[in-house]
Parts: C-alpha cells; sequence; structure tokens
C-alpha cells in the first residue's frame, strides 16, 4: 500500500496518529513504516472490547493421568527400540523456543546465551545442544533442529551459534527463523510507536511458532526431510532431554496427536500447569486458575489427581499441526509495562503496566488435539528451569541439578 491507502485503511481502525511523523522520515524509513503496518493484523484490536468485559471463559475441568516413571521403565526396551527406529529414519525434528530476552536475570542479551559455568564457560544454548548431541551419538543420525527467535533477538543469537561452530551440531541440520510479532496497545485502544518510524511491537507468545515455520516456508523443508513428528521446548530448562529415543517411542506407539513430559507436583500448591482434560480434550489448567477442590482432590489411594505439572516440552504430529493451523487459535491479552513514544514526541519507560500486548499460548494447541500422552519424568534429571538468579527456578538451583546429573561447571 502507498502513503494514501494506508492512511485510509488505518482511519478505518482510528489508527492513522501511525503516520503522525510520516514526513519527518527518510524515504527509506517511510518505505519501512508502511510495510509494517501492511503486516499488522488490525483484527486483534477488536479482541480488546471482550477482554475489558471479562468475557474469557474455560470449560470443564477433569483429571488426566500421565504415564508413569515405573510404567515407562516397564516398557523401556520397547519404546527405546521404537524410538531409535525412528530417530534412524529422520521420522522427527526439534523446535527451539528462544524468542525471548535474559532480562530476569538482569542480562540483555538472548537467554540461551547466559553463562552459566563456574570453572568454564557453559553457555544454556550449548547445554541444549549437548543434549541433543547425546542423541546424535546414540542413533548416529542428526535431529533436524530448527531454532525461533525474534525481531530482538535474531542477528545475536544466529551470531553467537555461528561464532560457537553450532556448538558442534551439524550446521546442515540447523535452521533459524523469526518469531511473529504482535502490537502493543496503549489503555486507549491506541498501537503504540517505539519511535517516529516504527510501531511497537512484541513476539506473539510461544503459541506461534508454528505459524511463523509456516510463513517461513519450513513445513516444506521438514517434509522434503520425511519429518513425521515435531517437538517444541523452551530455551530455559538446561537438563531436558530432547526427543530421546525412549520419549518418541512411547509417543508413537500411543498413536497420540501430542505427547507432553509432565514431572510430578513438588506439592499440591506448585505454581505449574496442570496436564488435564478440558471439555473432553487435552488441556493445561495454569496454578492460578485451580480451585482449592482442584488442587486437594485425591484418588481411591490417596494421590492427587492433578499431579503432574508440564514442562514445555511436547511432540506433535506434524500433520495435527498443518490440520490445526488452519484454525484461529484464541489470543490472550496481557497488561504490560510498554516502552513508546508520548503523543509530544518525547520517549517514555513507564514505571507501572500501561498497555496490552497479544500472545498466543501453546496451551492452546494442546487443546486444539484430541489425544494426548502425558509422559512423566524425574524432575532432578529432566526438569532444571532458569528463570530466576537465585531461589526457586533459578541459576543456582538449576547449576546444583547439572553438577548432580554429572555435567562439569
Amino acid at each position: 500500500m502507498n502513503y494514501g491507502e494506508t492512511r485510509t485503511y488505518l482511519e478505518q481502525y482510528g489508527q492513522e496518529h501511525l503516520l503522525k511523523y510520516y514526513d519527518e522520515l527518510p524515504e527509506d524509513g517511510q518505505a519501512a513504516l508502511l510495510e509494517q503496518i501492511a503486516s499488522i493484523d488490525f483484527s486483534m484490536l477488536s479482541l480488546l472490547a471482550g477482554y475489558k468485559q471479562g468475557t474469557s471463559a474455560r470449560g470443564v475441568f477433569s483429571p488426566l493421568g500421565a504415564v508413569t516413571v515405573e510404567e515407562i521403565d516397564e516398557k523401556r526396551e520397547a519404546f527405546e527400540s521404537a524410538g531409535i527406529e525412528a530417530l534412524k529414519a529422520g521420522k522427527t525434528a526439534a523446535v527451539l523456543l528462544a524468542g525471548g530476552q535474559g532480562t530476569r536475570l538482569g542480562f540483555d542479551h538472548p537467554k540461551g546465551m547466559y553463562n552459566i559455568g563456574e570453572t568454564r564457560e557453559l553457555f544454556i544454548f550449548e547445554c541444549l545442544i549437548n543434549n541433543l548431541m547425546d542423541v546424535v551419538n546414540r542413533t548416529g543420525t542428526y535431529v533436524p533442529l530448527y531454532i525461533m527467535t525474534s525481531e530482538i533477538n535474531h542477528e545475536e543469537t544466529v551470531g553467537f551459534f555461528t561464532a560457537h561452530d553450532m556448538f558442534g551440531y551439524s550446521k546442515d541440520h540447523i535452521r533459524f527463523f523469526k518469531q511473529e510479532m504482535a502490537p502493543c496497545v496503549g489503555y486507549d485502544g491506541r498501537i503504540l510507536m517505539e519511535d517516529k518510524g516504527r510501531i511497537a511491537v512484541s513476539p506473539n507468545g510461544n503459541g506461534g511458532w508454528f505459524t511463523s515455520m509456516m510463513k517461513a516456508g519450513l513445513v516444506e523443508d521438514m517434509e522434503a526431510r520425511g519429518v513425521e513428528y515435531l517437538s517444541a521446548f523452551s530455551v530455559d530448562n538446561v537438563c531436558q532431554r530432547i526427543n530421546d529415543p525412549k520419549w518418541v517411542g512411547a509417543v508413537l506407539q500411543s498413536g497420540c496427536d501430542v505427547g507432553a513430559k509432565v514431572v510430578r507436583k513438588a506439592d499440591p500448591n506448585e505454581r505449574v500447569g496442570v496436564l488435564c482434560l478440558e471439555d473432553g480434550h487435552p488441556s493445561i489448567c495454569e496454578y492460578y486458575e485451580m480451585t482449592e477442590e482442584m488442587i486437594t482432590l485425591k484418588d481411591e489411594k490417596g494421590a492427587l489427581l492433578y499431579n503432574f505439572g508440564v514442562i514445555l516440552n511436547y511432540m506433535f504430529r506434524l500433520d495435527k499441526l498443518k490440520a490445526i493451523a488452519a484454525e484461529r487459535m484464541p489470543v490472550h491479552i496481557v497488561e504490560k509495562k510498554i516502552p513508546h513514544l508520548g503523543d509530544d514526541g518525547s520517549f517514555v519507560k513507564p514505571e507501572a503496566p500501561n498497555g496490552y500486548k497479544f500472545e498466543l499460548l501453546i496451551l492452546d494447541m494442546i487443546h486444539l488435539m484430541d489425544t494426548c500422552l502425558p509422559y512423566e519424568v524425574v524432575r532432578s534429571r529432566e526438569f532444571a528451569p532458569i528463570k530466576n538468579p537465585t531461589g526457586v527456578d533459578s541459576v543456582v538451583s538449576a547449576k546444583a541439578l547439572l553438577a548432580e546429573n554429572g555435567v562439569a561447571l
């Protein structure tokens, strides 16, 4: 769209202020702004009315058990055999969700670049590649790895991997792609500006990874490789096992649309999302959504019925992901502190929430599936998230678990 077409389009949504400084921009800046405006899904703005009225509601929850560690051990040989066969046949790929920064760690770089070593350098990215290399070394086959970045960290992430020679992983089996972005909106419903030539945007949540892959042409890349199952995992869990044979075999043999690694809750009130059923479909109930009855409900043996917390390590059937991609996922609206350009043209860095961000969540992808295999893993072996500098789920606790698992720090 040219300037005139863009202005007419913006007037339909009451967003013509986005062109306020257009005439002050150089020619390439003008073109970039028009291109950014054309890429925005303005229909998202209509969701704000529903959010303010509190119309979002969940369905009816019911418990969903899991294949336990004991049951997995009993079927270890069958699971591993099926998994190794699938891995050698190139049927699986993996997606690392790494679009964020290490802000909560006081680290103004991609979170995966954070060094957790003590006597040597050991980066979060490096830990994850080392874990995936265990599978490569065991099967003699590289798992295609797709790394999701974002506009805020893409160049730095790619440069970091390149500088470290992909941490020993085959560069022919790594692809980087950018997560889609969504506009940031003030409380008055107007989209905020980052500066005079750029709209304020943020990554569109951890549920936007597959549509971002589709737009990057990577689904065709996977299909050309013969991939049938695709795992998605977060950047911050340094102990997680990725596409390990036992897990792959269990998911494939189950015939389920998705598998989800889970851990038993440390206590009934642990702040983790719980895998369950919602209106008969697999779902995740966040800890703050759980009623007291759900938190304390037990079976006849005294075991908690809502007891398996998710760790953001899933394996999806690729054909099911393609099928749900045609559906519009729920968009979640969250209140945030959003730096922006003020009405007078000065830069504002708010100390309190001042607007909204739009996010897609991976939990909604789970709910769009018909069947799910909850797969229990041992917490001390596979759950060491780094979210805080100290305390629970921190650099300190993750280092302790890495050392416990024999990783030299």
